[in-house]
């Protein structure tokens, strides 16, 4: 369970990071302004979809997590959790 764990936060990081990069080179380049208004329109739609992607990204990530009942501190009692980190 550990390795899906990682394995689950590592890809969302990498996606997450690579949506920021594309956000953050659209955005100097709307910047830039020597690009024409239909341009700059459509990198401010791909901007709101992508913000978009990400927030989904992000819940998916922790429905996953619930799912594979990786999140014992959301699910758990104090007493059980306490119960469950002795018993290791």
């Amino acid at each position: 369970m550990i390795i899906l764990f990682w394995a689950l936060t590592v890809g969302v990081i990498g996606k997450v990071l690579l949506a920021i990069g594309v956000l953050m080179a659209h955005t100097a380049i709307a910047h830039e302004h020597k690009i024409d208004a239909k341009v700059i329109k459509t990198f401010r739609t791909e901007h709101t979809i992508t913000i978009i992607g990400i927030s989904l990204i992000i819940i998916g990530y922790f429905m996953e997590l619930y799912f594979y009942g990786l999140t014992p501190f959301a699910t758990c009692s104090i007493e059980l959790c306490d119960l469950l980190h002795t018993a290791r």
